[in-house]
């Protein structure tokens, strides 16, 4: 299988983009690079918590988006373009504890020129699905503006 990425990376390239963002504050991170997929985790902490000691669904959620933003960057020529978010949805199927951690796998769904759809599940550390999202993105040309910095 040929791999998806325009270009090559280490997961201490892709990581350090998350410095001083959400990404660093709920503590995720991208732990694997698949020909056609980027896995991430994310521990379970009173920082993404809901007061009942459960993962809070928008911590999925933002799980879900960073997996999925990251990769549709990584798919396109930074130098060029750069993607955003146009719509997300989730479905929460299992509850998450304090103390867990959680495993995303972003995989596309479709990769076009101006439009990347891609499915992201989220599973606990027994690999029972807990999320499931669905995230779109708009593929930008940049025409010179700094989008995707981090990346070039």
């Amino acid at each position: 299988m040929a791999a998806i990425w325009f270009k090559e990376r280490s997961l201490e390239e892709i990581n350090a983009i998350g410095r001083g963002t959400m990404m660093a504050h709920l503590d995720m991170r991208v732990t694997a690079i698949l020909p056609d997929a980027l896995e991430g985790e994310m521990p379970v902490t009173e920082k993404n918590i809901q007061p009942a000691g459960l993962l809070h669904g928008g911590a999925s959620v933002a799980l879900a988006e960073t997996l999925g933003s990251v990769a549709a960057n990584l798919v396109v020529d930074p130098a060029e373009f750069g993607c955003v978010g146009l719509e997300i949805n989730a479905n929460h199927i299992r509850a998450v504890r304090l103390g867990q951690h959680v495993h995303g796998v972003a995989r596309p769904l479709h990769l076009g020129t101006t439009t990347q759809v891609w499915d992201i599940r989220i599973s606990d550390e027994k690999e029972r699905l807990t999320c499931i999202a669905r995230l779109t993105m708009a593929v930008i040309r940049l025409k010179g503006k700094g989008l995707n910095r981090y990346l070039s």
